[in-house]
């Protein structure tokens, strides 16, 4: 295809395409997660001023990171999936099966998503979290899940003004 057929409707479409295969990939996860009992949240703020994709919480007060990849693109503009293994016990990386799975560091576990559902195809090294880390986070985990469920419960928006 020559270079004049690109143009700012095909960026658009690459990134809708990006933005899709972003949010299939999330869901796919997510129902990894639920699917091995643990509780996972998206879109978690991390004490280091880092948003985590997903963070998922496990029944022995564990922590799961998991770092969702749309292509190579995504994964070689973000360089700051290091700094998500202080708040985890184990980092993964999801992608989708079109995904170049070589750039995936070993260091790191593997979920590919497809069709919705996801397998890990590595698994994570462990790195447990100080005591004092973990307990600071489930704090701030169980804030974020029961305000997320609160407003699910109900959206209206708070008043400003608190009744005396």
């Amino acid at each position: 295809m020559s270079s004049a057929a690109h143009g700012p409707d095909d960026r658009v479409s690459e990134t809708s395409d990006a933005a899709a295969r972003t949010r299939a990939i999330h869901r796919a996860a997510s129902r990894f997660c639920r699917a091995r009992g643990w509780a996972p949240l998206t879109e978690v703020s991390l004490p280091n001023g880092r948003r985590a994709d997903i963070l998922a919480l496990l029944p022995d007060r564990g922590f799961i990171c998991i770092e969702v990849k749309s292509g190579r693109t995504d994964y070689e503009s973000d360089r700051k999936w290091h700094e998500y293994r202080e708040y985890c016990d184990r980092l993964f990386f999801a992608v989708d099966t079109d995904f170049p799975r070589a750039l995936i560091p070993e260091t790191a576990g593997l979920i590919v998503a497809a069709d919705g559902e996801a397998v890990e195809l590595r698994a994570a090294p462990e790195h447990r979290l100080p005591t004092a880390r973990r307990h600071a986070l489930l704090a701030v985990f169980a804030a974020l899940a029961a305000g997320r469920l609160n407003t699910m419960l109900d959206p209206l928006p708070l008043a400003t003004a608190r009744p005396d």
